[in-house]
Formats: structure tokens, C-alpha cells, sequence
């Protein structure tokens, strides 16, 4: 290789990408590697002096990234950075410690001029102003600030960690409703995880920090001790000159390790008790504090009082008071500006309002067609359709139809909104092809804390039930959002209500959303991939209307249309011998048999299944008659003995964490179809033609035996 080609080969290196790399994987050692030299080799009084100024100025950094970042986690690291910071002040004072000890009879600029000046400047050479000096910060980060600041990672760990389950419920009730994707489900899950680990750490952190203000009470002590012994016994100083060399310069080196101590420590207590929302602290303050121009009024009132006495320093009081009334008047003034400019306008209908319009002849456009989904809502829930107020229904909405088209297998329609003065002012009603099937209502305003069964305690609000399924909750306000979630409570807001509630009955009624042009849409796009399987198979085959009944029965059992190839393959080979309807249905089923059985049992290593005693299923087969043609009426006392073991049977898997699936012989299946389907709710009835053969199953019951 020669040098042309040695030169063409490192120009051709992507430089800024090679020392990136080198600075991510040798920069932490370093700094470890860099601290731990400290604690061991002597510095001399220059390089201490850029270690303790550099150590002033990290801590500031720290402190002001903590001010202005918008939520604790975008600070991650903290904890490690708290640790290395805290690690980094102790190997300055054991370096100190060495400078001030060996060097400390020479006078005062022996450890360096950063402690000189601390001792001179800050304290005024006075030791005995240093020492209450020191005993004061010491006591402030100690009691105080370190105190609490650990006290309040150890609640806020503990009541994470309590809330990770609801937090965790709340996402999937979003992901379940259409209200997110997968990708921001993972992302709010790896977001409620971070907060745990988060509040973990800084948990343990604060140990460090009530540690190091425990260190340097102890290191101030052995160096004002040893310097004494070492000045007097080795260097022959006189008492008062040692105690003024090594008292100050003790005190100096205190005081430049306990600043930072102070500053970090508050730091943590900062970050900590930030509530996490995307605000800085100074707007977090700001908007929180002078809001209202109420308390500041109050405030003037009684500071000008106090001001008036006779004896009292009227001018700072009167002052204070003149400049909080005047921040008092400019606050009104703002928030009333704000109230009239969210004013909207009114709008005219017509722009000749005194003329009486002309009444037109009718037609048929004056003939509605019935919507297919509607969502109807009292005056009191027009906030939360209109997106200019702020409103999310829309867009909640919007997310329900995606992840159910997606579920469902075709497009759902849009749903039409609109409002009703006939209905309860925060009243709404879903309908489905123009027949209310839901209604409820709720309190735009609150959150509904829902509890899913296992909650720590009780709160204060509105009783009420989840509209979808009917559990038990509670309205709260949204100050209350945080402790319910700490409680166990999935807390969700009255948009996220409204859209579930939707989502559950769309599905419940999505064989009606299925009709004929949904259905040539389904073909047609099948027909892009697959032509020659579409082509001649409506109405050569089989007629629209009997392959559209076949997509509808699917539906009405809970299994989706979204393998269109398989279904219309099925078809295509079994209605040359029956295009009845229900043939066609027991084969599609048996040809999604393994999609079938993978809903219900996901990743069980074995499908739980009930059976039926044999004199009951041949009692059955001569109700429904043998041959597949239907038989004479189930009698009364034998249906309701069956309702009653099969419900046996379901609350037994429901206490198991089971599904209940119950298999019969393929010709009764439509049969204990029909009679479960809404005499038992949640029992999945299967044919045995149904289960693939690979599949493993275990009999749990025998209905009739």
C-alpha cells in the first residue's frame, strides 16, 4: 500500500462520527479514572483552584437545567450526574485536605487562592465567624433542604411504583379505544417506566447527597484537629498562629465544598417536587402563583395596614404594598383582556335577517337517509366537539374508526355528530343505523376514575359508572388525576368516555356497518391482488347478498373480515354445493379455524374447553334434527338447566383467568349458538372441526353430565 492510497483511506474516514464514538465510550471512565486520581495524587494549589471553580460551576449548571427543563425525565441522568458530582467534591476536599496539612504553616494562599479568598473575603479572616458561618449551611443542607429533599424521593418512588399498574391500565384502555397507535402505546409504557425508574434512583441518590453534608461536618473537624497537631508538634508554630493558618484555611475549603453541596442538594429537592407537565419552573410559577390578582389585593391590604403603625418602617411596608396593588391592578386588567378576546363573534345566518325567507317546493333532498353511526350530544357537551374551544371528541373519534377498520376488516363509516336539545344537557346517545343502541351521561369538565377491582382507597367526587362497561367510578377534578392514579384508579377525561363507549358498541353492532357496497369494496380491492380468485365469484358463484350475509355472521360472532383471501376461497369452493348462507358460514369458520382459536386462547400452551355430555347432545340433535333441518322447540326446563351449567362453567374459567369455550358437534353449533348468545355472555361456542389438529386442548367441564 502506498502513501496516495494510505491518504485516500483516512481522508475516507468518517471523522466526526469516529471521535463521537470516542467520546461516548471514554468520556465517563475518564471522568471516573479523573476523580479517583484526585483522592490519590497531589495537586498542586493552581490545578486545585480550576477544580474548585469548575465544581462552583458545574453545580450551577446542574442547578439551572433543572430550573429550565420542561419535565423531570427530560433530566434523566440526574441521579448519575448527582453521584459523580458528589464523588467529584469529596476527592477535592481529600486533595484539599493533603495541600492544607502539608502546606498549611506557610500561610494562607498554601492550598490555593479559592480557599484563601473564601477564608478572607467571605468571612472576613475572622475563624470564628467561619465556624457559624459553616454551622449554619451545614444545618441548612442537613435539616433542611437534604432532609427533605430525601424524604420526598422516598414517597414519590413509593407512590410511583403504586400507580405503574393504573398508568399502565390507562394505556391500554386508550390503545383499546382507538385513541392511540402502538408506537405512542410504547412509547407512554417505556415513558411510565423511565418515571419509575427515575424515582427510584433519585431515591437512592438522596442517600449521597445527606451522606457528603454528613462528610463535610466530619472532615471540617479532622483538619482543624490534625492541622493543629501537625502546626504545633512538627512546624513549631505557636498556638494562635496555628489555630489562624489552619482554622482559615479549613474554614476556606468548607466553605468552597459546601456551596455546591448547598446548591446541588437543592437541585435535587427542585426536580423532585416538579409536577410533570411540559412547563419550566419560572412558568410553572409564574402561572400558578399570579393567576389571580385576589391574594396579592389581600396582601396589600394587610402590608399597608401594618404599614400605618406608628413605629413600624412605614416606607419599606407602605412601598411593598403600593408595588404589590399595582401588580394586583395590572394582573385584572390582563385576565380581562384575555376573557374578551375568547369571546367568539356572533354570527348572522343570513345577511338579510329582517326578511322572511321564501319556503321552497319540496324534493326528494329533503328526504334524509338515515345515518349510519351518529353521535347526538346535549348543549352541556358542545365544548367538547368544538375544536376551537379546545375540543378532543373529534380527534378521539377519528382514532376509534381507525383501530377498528384496522380490527374489523373494512372501512368503518364515518360518524355523524350533532346536537339535540331534546336530550339532557350532558347527555349523549350513539345510534347505529338510526336505532339508539347507547347512552350516558357525563361531566365534560372532570375525569371519570375508574376502578378496575383493586383500588387503595376511596375518593371525593361524583359517583357514577364507566358507560362502556359498567364499572364502578368516580367524576374527580383534575387536581385530583394524580392521587387517583397513585390510588389504582384508571383515570381517563370525558372524551376518552365518550369515544370508548363508541368503540364498544361499534363493535358490538359492526355487522351492521358491513353492507353491500362495503362489501364490493372488499372485493374489488381483494381483486388487485388475487383477479383470478374475484373474477366470476359474484354473482357467478354465489350472490352478493348471500356472501354479504356470510361476512355478517362472522361479525356477529366476533370474528373479523380481515382474511378476505381465505373467505372468498372457501366460498368459491363450497357454494358450487350449497350457496345456503349458513353452510357456507360453518366452512368459512372451520377455514379460519386457527385464527378462531389463537383470538381466544393467544399464547396458551393449551385451549381450555367445556363439552356436552353425550344424552344431552343427542337430545340436542333431535331438537335440531339430526340431518341439519331444524327440529322441534327446546323445552323450557331444559334450556334454563342449561344456562345454568354453562354459567357455572364461566364463572369457574373467569376465576381461573380462562376463556370459556364451549365445542359441540359441528350441527348443533348454530343451534347453542343462537341460546348462549345472549343468555351467557363471554362463552365462545366452537365446532370440533374448528380446532386445528396441532392445537392442544384440556376438557375442563362437561355441561349435562
Amino acid at each position: 500500500m502506498n502513501a496516495a492510497q494510505v491518504r485516500q483511506g483516512v481522508s475516507s474516514i468518517d471523522w466526526p462520527s469516529v471521535l463521537k464514538g470516542v467520546r461516548s465510550s471514554v468520556g465517563a471512565p475518564a471522568i471516573v479514572i479523573a476523580i479517583l486520581a484526585m483522592m490519590v495524587m497531589p495537586l498542586p494549589a493552581i490545578a486545585l483552584d480550576l477544580f474548585f471553580t469548575f465544581n462552583i460551576a458545574f453545580s450551577l449548571i446542574i442547578m439551572l437545567v433543572v430550573i429550565y427543563v420542561m419535565r423531570p425525565l427530560e433530566f434523566g441522568a440526574f441521579p448519575t450526574i448527582l453521584l459523580l458530582a458528589t464523588l467529584m467534591r469529596l476527592a477535592l476536599n481529600i486533595a484539599s485536605t493533603r495541600l492544607v496539612l502539608l502546606e498549611g504553616h506557610t500561610g494562607g494562599a498554601s492550598a490555593g487562592k479559592v480557599i484563601e479568598s473564601f477564608g478572607n473575603f467571605v468571612i472576613g479572616g475572622n475563624y470564628a465567624v467561619g465556624l457559624v458561618v459553616f454551622s449554619i449551611l451545614v444545618i441548612i443542607n442537613f435539616v433542611v433542604v437534604t432532609k427533605g429533599a430525601g424524604r420526598i424521593s422516598e414517597v414519590s418512588a413509593r407512590f410511583t411504583l403504586d400507580a405503574l399498574p393504573g398508568k399502565q391500565m390507562a394505556i391500554d384502555a386508550d390503545l383499546n379505544a382507538g385513541l392511540i397507535q402502538q408506537d405512542e402505546a410504547r412509547q407512554r409504557r417505556a415513558d411510565v417506566a423511565a418515571e419509575a425508574e427515575f424515582y427510584g434512583s433519585m431515591d437512592g441518590s438522596s442517600k449521597f447527597v445527606r451522606g457528603d453534608a454528613i462528610a463535610g461536618i466530619i472532615i471540617l473537624f479532622i483538619n482543624i484537629i490534625g492541622g493543629l497537631f501537625i502546626g504545633i508538634l512538627q512546624h513549631d508554630l505557636a498556638f494562635s498562629q496555628a489555630v489562624e493558618n489552619y482554622v482559615l484555611l479549613t474554614i476556606g475549603d468548607g466553605l468552597v465544598a459546601q456551596i455546591p453541596s448547598l446548591v446541588l442538594s437543592t437541585a435535587s429537592a427542585v426536580i423532585i417536587t416538579r409536577v410533570s407537565k411540559s412547563e419550566n419552573m419560572g412558568e410553572q410559577v409564574m402561572s400558578q402563583l399570579f393567576s389571580d390578582p385576589r391574594p396579592l389585593i389581600v396582601t396589600a391590604i394587610i402590608i399597608g395596614s401594618v404599614g400605618l403603625v406608628p413605629g413600624m418602617p412605614n416606607f419599606a411596608f407602605l412601598t411593598l404594598a403600593a408595588f404589590a396593588a399595582g401588580i394586583a391592578t395590572w394582573m385584572w386588567y390582563r385576565n380581562k383582556h384575555a376573557a374578551d378576546e375568547s369571546k367568539l363573534p356572533e354570527v348572522s345566518d343570513s345577511s338579510e335577517s329582517g326578511k322572511a325567507a321564501e319556503q321552497p317546493d319540496l324534493s326528494w333532498d329533503d328526504v334524509k337517509s338515515v345515518d349510519v353511526i351518529s353521535v347526538e350530544v346535549g348543549y352541556g357537551l358542545i365544548p367538547l366537539v368544538d375544536v376551537s374551544q379546545g375540543g378532543q371528541l373529534m380527534n378521539r373519534i377519528k382514532g376509534v374508526r381507525k383501530k377498528l377498520s384496522q380490527e374489523l376488516g373494512f372501512l368503518v363509516q364515518p360518524v355523524h355528530i350533532a346536537d339535540n336539545l331534546s336530550l339532557a344537557p350532558m347527555g349523549y346517545r350513539i345510534s347505529v343505523c338510526g336505532v339508539a343502541v347507547g347512552h350516558a351521561e357525563i361531566h365534560p369538565t372532570k375525569h371519570l376514575a375508574i376502578n378496575p377491582g383493586t383500588v387503595y382507597g376511596e375518593l371525593e367526587g361524583v359517583p357514577g359508572e364507566d358507560p362502556a362497561f359498567g364499572l364502578e367510578a368516580v367524576w374527580i377534578d383534575e387536581d385530583q388525576r394524580e392521587r387517583a392514579q397513585l390510588l389504582g384508579y384508571t383515570v381517563v377525561d370525558a372524551s376518552t368516555v365518550v369515544a370508548t363507549h363508541l368503540s364498544k358498541m361499534l363493535k358490538e353492532n359492526a355487522y351492521q356497518l358491513l353492507g353491500h357496497d362495503e362489501v364490493q369494496r372488499l372485493l374489488d380491492k381483494l381483486g388487485e391482488n388475487a383477479p383470478r380468485l374475484v373474477d366470476g365469484l359474484v354473482p357467478d358463484i354465489v350472490p352478493l347478498s348471500a356472501f354479504v350475509k356470510v361476512l355478517q355472521s362472522l361479525l356477529i360472532e366476533d370474528i373479523p373480515v380481515r382474511d378476505m383471501r381465505t373467505i372468498a376461497e372457501t366460498v368459491a369452493e363450497y357454494a358450487v354445493v350449497s350457496k345456503d348462507p349458513g353452510n357456507l358460514l360453518a366452512r368459512v369458520r372451520e377455514s379460519l379455524g386457527r385464527m378462531i382459536v389463537q383470538r381466544i386462547g393467544g399464547e396458551m400452551p393449551e385451549l381450555p374447553i367445556a363439552t356436552l355430555a353425550p344424552a344431552l347432545e343427542q337430545m340436542l340433535l333431535k331438537v335440531n334434527g339430526s340431518d341439519g333441518a331444524p327440529g322441534i322447540g327446546l323445552e323450557p326446563g331444559l334450556a334454563d338447566d342449561l344456562y345454568k351449567q354453562v354459567r357455572a362453567v364461566n364463572e369457574q374459567q373467569e376465576a381461573n383467568g380462562e376463556p370459556c369455550v364451549l365445542v359441540v358437534n359441528p350441527q348443533l353449533r348454530p343451534l347453542m349458538q343462537r341460546l348462549l348468545r345472549s343468555a351467557v355472555k363471554g362463552v365462545k361456542v366452537l365446532s370440533f372441526n374448528e380446532i386445528p389438529d396441532d392445537w392442544d386442548i384440556k376438557i375442563v367441564a362437561a355441561v349435562g353430565g
